[in-house]
């Protein structure tokens, strides 16, 4: 069974309303070419809600009030419900909701033809080590379900960025990189360990981020301490002990000290962000065999889930299942990634 856990479909008047590719309102052509390639389940949300994953002059999409969210989510639960064997969705969340959103996220998880949540990995350049979002966190943990954690329409650092292809291309694979990373650094899946987190886009570049966010975490280049954080003006915490004079670790290095206290999610770095890093999932959407190649090689293929982020990506859905195919890793790993994965991290048991 192949399941594509990274698909996306808006509703007609959407398109009347915000500019889109005509492949995102394509619900026919969309379970056409599903059907051709073999994929037998996808499971669909929107990053913005209701709102517009393209740069809209006066549109907020994270203003959106829970009435117009429920229209939304409304739609996509009968398309699902149209078609129960071949769609699953998403509920959409904004990670710094208020607590009327996230009740109204708590109502509509309820309904059974959503399976997880889909949330963006900054929010007007906010990262979600912000303890801001606790709540969110504390409610995803709490349901249960995965969340598929996705760029936003104007990802961190592109606001003077006019080219859309750039900002789709580039801008949002940045964003999802800084955003999980930040997620890993922050301790959230210490505080909540039952969190299942997808990073959209292959989760970026995070393979390539274990090291770094070590040295994040503990900069050894400060001599036992630490530059001030936080924003100027900020009173930092004290600095770490230095260990005494002479003491040696294993390879000659000064060792590093006790382990650090535990951290309160979004003041200080996580005890090991690395560790934290390879509890998260990523999907395979960014249509490039050394990425896919390199995640499979530093995360594992049972972090791996098959996703095409189409609609609106329009290469081949074919080409996507060969490049899993043509993994370096055995024909038993590569199902896993096709659909054995996702069937154990979601619950797509129950039908709408």
């Amino acid at each position: 069974m192949i399941i594509d856990i990274h698909g996306h479909l808006s509703p007609p008047e959407a398109a009347e309303r915000f500019p889109m590719p005509p492949s995102l309102t394509d619900v026919d052509g969309m379970l056409a070419a599903r059907a051709e390639a073999g994929i037998d389940l996808t499971i669909i949300g929107s990053p913005v809600g209701a709102g517009a994953m393209a740069r809209v002059p006066g549109v907020d999409n994270y203003a959106q009030p829970r009435d117009r969210l429920r229209g939304f989510h409304d739609w996509m639960s009968g398309l699902i419900r149209k078609f129960p064997d071949q769609l699953r969705g998403y509920v959409y969340a904004n990670p710094f909701g208020d607590d009327d959103h996230l009740e109204g996220v708590r109502e509509t998880l309820a309904d059974p033809a959503f399976v997880g949540l889909i949330t963006t990995s900054s929010v007007h350049g906010e990262l979600l080590g912000s303890p801001r979002a606790d709540s969110f966190f504390a409610l995803a943990a709490e349901a249960g379900v995965p969340v598929l954690v996705h760029a936003p329409a104007e990802p961190v650092g592109t606001e003077r960025v006019d080219e859309i292809g750039f900002v789709e291309q580039i801008g949002r694979f940045g964003d999802v990189t800084v955003g999980m990373a930040m997620i890993a650094f922050a301790g959230w899946l210490d505080k909540y360990p039952g969190l299942r987190l997808i990073g959209a886009t292959g989760g970026g570049a995070l393979a390539l981020l274990p090291e770094r966010l070590q040295t994040a975490a503990r900069p050894r280049h400060w001599a036992g301490g630490a530059p001030p954080s936080g924003p100027p003006g900020a009173v930092s915490a004290p600095p770490a002990a230095v260990p005494p004079a002479g003491t040696r670790q294993a390879g000659g290095r000064p060792a590093a000290g006790p382990p650090p206290a535990a951290r309160v999610p979004g003041t200080a770095p996580a005890a090991d962000p690395a560790a934290a890093l390879r509890r998260m999932y990523v999907d395979t959407s960014p249509f490039s065999a050394a990425h896919l190649s390199l995640n499979a090689e530093v995360l594992g293929p049972e972090r791996m889930l098959f996703g095409t982020d189409s609609p609106p990506i329009a290469a081949p859905l074919e080409d996507f299942i060969r490049m899993i195919e043509k993994l370096p890793i055995d024909k038993a790993a590569q199902q896993r990634i096709l659909g054995g994965n996702a069937q154990a991290v979601f619950d797509l048991r129950s039908r709408p």
